[in-house]
């Protein structure tokens, strides 16, 4: 038996928190501005937090029945489709959404079976995870997109237990993403920062 990610619950909840926090007076001019993404107002953003509240819900349910679940119905275009349906929305409406949204994640968190966390469900790009690292996903996903919105001059920090769980596995991977040779000259000082593939 597995026990629960409790750092990693413990993450979510303070990152939904924080989310709340800061959306909880917006005004639906503001649901209507561009965010930080290409593309994508502050009401894309905050219907794509609310469908990926729904997803980890999906999937840890699925963990729970012992049943292999894809993270969105209609894989990527569902989850597309679904994000333009919601984006649209009056602020109030978009805000009740992440925040029942988020409770529901919670909850699914807060009571899945110890035998569940090894349990595999599959990413919307097809990769199977285990439910610890689905915790582990939606906490990056809030952090990262709380700041996206762009409703603080200053941005938003992501939390230091958060880089430390994330970055090593980033730096891992990053001679994947250019030229490894003009990585490591960087890392040296001996050149400058290298272009990145996108993540």
């Amino acid at each position: 038996m597995s026990s629960a990610p409790r750092s990693w619950i413990d993450g979510c909840v303070a990152a939904h928190s924080a989310l709340l926090g800061d959306i909880g007076d917006l005004t639906d001019d503001q649901a209507r501005r561009d965010s930080l993404l290409p593309g994508w107002t502050v009401g894309h953003v905050l219907t794509h937090l609310a469908r990926n509240a729904d997803s980890v819900v999906r999937r840890l349910e699925g963990a729970a029945r012992a049943e292999v679940l894809d993270q969105y119905e209609g894989g990527l275009e569902g989850r597309r489709a679904a994000i333009d349906e919601g984006a649209g929305r009056p602020a109030r409406a978009l805000v009740a959404d992440v925040a029942g949204s988020a409770a529901a994640a919670e909850r699914a968190m807060a009571t899945l079976p110890d035998a569940a966390w090894d349990r595999p469900s599959r990413t919307s790009r097809g990769v199977l995870e285990d439910s610890r690292s689905v915790v582990f996903s939606r906490w990056r996903e809030v952090a990262v997109h709380h700041g996206d919105l762009g409703l603080r001059p200053e941005g938003v920090v992501l939390p230091r237990r958060l880089v430390d769980e994330w970055l090593p596995r980033e730096l891992g991977a990053l001679a994947d993403r250019t030229d490894p040779a003009a990585l490591l000259a960087w890392i040296l000082g001996r050149g400058p920062a290298p272009e990145l593939a996108s993540w």
